[in-house]
């Protein structure tokens, strides 16, 4: 399991192209290997390539709009040929497919361009927050994703801290998606007063040990991806944090 850095940690520092090699540089400093592209500016996707190759850092997964994979599939599968990157993520259900009156209308609508995507030799990924654990119909939205998509049309990115945020088991869940988490979201939560907040891995209060072991049971995660969206002060120290933890362990 190769570990990477969730680019949307630090958001605000890849906005520019100038930005984006700058950040680049100190999270292969830190000792990242891999990346997730998410909400960064504007660039070449060949640019974009060139900087990673020159720093020696591996694109895992993007996450990219509805509305591109809806309506700019071959465009999309087209530039992560060339990111050389095989999953293609989607960060959450948009808002009108989470009420029971529209919910089955995401699988109508996003089943082509998943199959599209495999057919390309990549893989649709969902990433989930801790809104799926919410019954629609009977049943949790995240358990009727994966009777709606097979693992060969959509993978998921398990997100811990959400999960956790759900009120759900995460080494469960582990054990029930095993097939689909190709990627993984690490993150860790903590308190402040009553109020639950993220923070860097193993530096909180989840069993983070318990939760990797189950990731190496289920044996078909390729990238654990540290992210944390709010951070106690610095993102690039955040991800520092987390990654000293994590290879302390053994993961790098």
């Amino acid at each position: 399991m190769k570990l990477g850095a969730q680019l949307y940690t630090v958001r605000s520092y890849i906005q520019t192209e100038k930005d984006i090699r700058r950040s680049l540089e100190r999270i292969a400093n830190i000792g990242y290997k891999s990346i997730q592209v998410s909400a960064m500016g504007s660039i070449a996707p060949e640019a974009l390539r060139s900087v990673c190759d020159e720093l020696g850092l591996e694109i895992a997964l993007t996450h990219v709009s509805a509305d591109r994979l809806l309506n700019d599939t071959e465009a999309l599968i087209r530039e992560h040929d060339i990111l050389g990157c095989r999953y293609i993520g989607l960060g959450g259900l948009p808002d009108k497919y989470r009420t029971e009156e529209w919910y089955d209308c995401f699988a109508e609508d996003f089943r082509g361009p998943a199959q599209r995507i495999a057919d390309a030799g990549k893989l649709f990924m969902y990433h989930n927050h801790n809104f799926e654990w919410q019954k629609l119909g009977g049943k949790r939205m995240i358990e009727r994703l994966i009777e709606d998509f097979t693992p060969q049309e959509m993978g998921i990115t398990l997100d811990t801290y959400w999960v956790q945020a759900a009120g759900a088991d995460v080494v469960e869940w582990i054990g029930k998606l095993a097939d689909r988490l190709h990627c993984v979201h690490l993150k860790d939560m903590d308190v402040r007063g009553s109020e639950p907040i993220m923070a860097p891995v193993m530096a909180g209060n989840m069993n983070f040990q318990a939760i990797l072991d189950a990731l190496r049971q289920a044996g078909t995660t390729r990238y654990m991806l540290v992210e944390q969206d709010t951070c106690q002060g610095s993102p690039f120290d955040c991800l520092q944090t987390s990654y000293d933890n994590l290879a302390a362990l053994g993961y790098r």
